[in-house]
């Protein structure tokens, strides 16, 4: 009962109570239940942080396909930099959060999908370019998608 109370009353105090029960080998006294809680959201968060990136990169990338050419014959000094800035960092991103989590590769597939919808959304949000023109799954790999040097050729 002493766990639970300092669970909901002072989160860091308990990780170092856990911490110190993990050292010890005192794994009989562990709050199990909670602990298992914190662990499956932690994983959930990585999942998330990487299924966010993906809605920031592909997002660019449509936009970088379905409206530079158009941006840039209207004002000739567009040329796109601010969306290849967000394209980069959106790849350093999820390059390191692969490197630090090396797992979560496993689940890349699954975020694409699960990002494109979404992406395609802040795209129209950002664009005002119809649904209609934005393919109804993923035009992009995975490979393509972590490629430094992939654009999409822009129509």
């Amino acid at each position: 009962m002493e766990l639970k109370r300092e669970y909901e009353q002072d989160f860091h105090q308990w990780i170092e109570h856990h911490i110190t029960l993990l050292r010890s080998g005192r794994f009989n006294e562990i709050d199990v239940e909670h602990l298992i809680e914190e662990l499956e959201g932690m994983a959930g968060r990585n999942k998330h942080e990487l299924i966010s990136r993906l809605i920031g990169l592909i997002a660019h990338l449509l936009k970088w396909q379905f409206q530079l050419k158009q941006l840039s014959e209207r004002w000739q000094e567009f040329d796109g930099r601010s969306w290849r800035r967000s394209i980069i960092e959106q790849r350093y991103q999820i390059a390191y959060l692969l490197e630090s989590i090396p797992s979560l590769t496993n689940y890349l597939s699954e975020s694409v999908n699960l990002a494109y919808p979404k992406a395609v959304n802040l795209a129209i949000d950002e664009t005002k370019l119809p649904k209609s023109l934005f393919p109804k799954t993923c035009p992009y790999t995975v490979e393509q998608l972590i490629d430094k040097e992939f654009y999409p050729p822009s129509e």
